[in-house]
């Protein structure tokens, strides 16, 4: 178990460059971002993904996620979406999807995070629910074939927000390749207790998702320690349940001073982590 922390703090910076700054704060893992200004597939051939998995080597930094959510090279945070009406729309969500696995492959990364869905524009839910599942067919046999899961991150205001939405979709997948980035602020957002949905979901959290939000369950993704997340409480239920997934820090606001809000985070979490007997590295 690794905690990393997400090159989307660092989109002032380049890939290579966020890398090393990551790695000098004192992390052990990294969640890359794989769109622009980071790593969005189409601008990466095999020798520039070879320079950046010989930057993780030379920095002792493991993959702990590949986080395909937002597509701003063509788009915005979360479109193109899975449940469009346009087929094309649809089709460049599919496409983005394909090629994140086979790059998480390459970097031998374990798990990608996908959006739930998208807004629910322009179709009933059903529909977007059909779309949704339609559009993980055409990926899940590459997921498969690759050994690379593709994990749903439910969040505020999307398809899926909370455990009731979550739990009956993945339950009608037939594939173990499928799971659930579990991000502990959303679902402390949809005003769920973090620590009770990870123990009900916790049969398919595949990567964690980590940043503070305020009490007002706003989302805002804050430095650790500045909002109400009882990070003690879930940290003690992913070591009773046995949880040996992998963490990464999410704190995208901070482009503005990302060392800053990484180093405070840390520092602030460290000893939580150490007396929840969490077996992490750090």
């Amino acid at each position: 178990m690794v905690f990393g922390y997400s090159t989307n703090a660092f989109v002032k910076y380049s890939l290579l460059e966020s890398i090393d700054k990551i790695a000098q704060l004192g992390f052990r893992g990294i969640e890359i971002m794989c769109d622009r200004p980071h790593l969005y597939p189409p601008d990466y051939g095999p020798q520039q993904l070879e320079d950046i998995r010989a930057a993780l080597e030379r920095n002792a930094l493991a993959p702990t996620n590949l986080n395909s959510f937002t597509l701003f090279a063509v788009g915005d945070t979360y479109l193109p979406s899975w449940i469009e009406p346009e087929a094309k729309r649809r089709d460049m969500r599919v496409a983005h999807t394909l090629a994140c696995l086979q790059v998480a492959a390459v970097l031998g990364c374990r798990n990608i995070s996908v959006p739930p869905g998208g807004p629910l524009k322009g179709v009933t839910r059903k529909e977007a629910l059909a779309l949704f599942h339609q559009g993980l067919e055409r990926v899940i046999p590459t997921a498969e074939e690759l050994g690379v899961k593709i994990l749903i991150e439910p969040e505020p205001d999307l398809l899926i927000e909370r455990t009731s939405e979550f739990k009956p979709f993945i339950q009608e997948i037939q594939s173990d390749a499928v799971g659930l980035n579990f991000d502990i602020g959303h679902f402390f957002c949809a005003g769920e207790n973090p620590s009770a949905a990870f123990e009900t979901l916790f049969a398919w959290v595949g990567h964690v998702h980590l940043e503070d939000i305020a009490p007002n369950r706003r989302h805002n993704h804050l430095i650790a320690g500045l909002g109400a997340i009882d990070f003690k409480n879930v940290f003690e239920t992913m070591r009773h349940l046995g949880y040996r997934g992998h963490i990464s820090l999410e704190l995208y606001p901070y482009t503005d001073r990302p060392e800053e809000a990484g180093r405070a985070s840390l520092e602030f979490l460290r000893p939580l982590f150490e007396a929840s007997g969490l077996p992490i590295v750090i």
